[in-house]
């Protein structure tokens, strides 16, 4: 989840005009990498070769 503060941040940063859609795609990239964050922070990650094998079961 991103912070209020990381969320105004990415706000501030934003040119001054800007579509709903522009800030959606930031924020929803910053959740993606807060979600990366924690899940790595909690040892909950795979290996690469762990990644290529599910690949290769879910592309049956």
């Amino acid at each position: 989840m991103v912070s209020r503060e990381k969320g105004l941040e990415a706000v501030k940063n934003m040119p001054k005009e800007f579509s709903i859609d522009d800030l959606m795609d930031k924020l929803l990239l910053l959740n993606k990498i807060e979600r990366g964050l924690d899940q790595s922070k909690n040892e909950e990650t795979f290996t690469a070769d762990e990644a290529k094998r599910m690949i290769q079961e879910w592309s049956k």
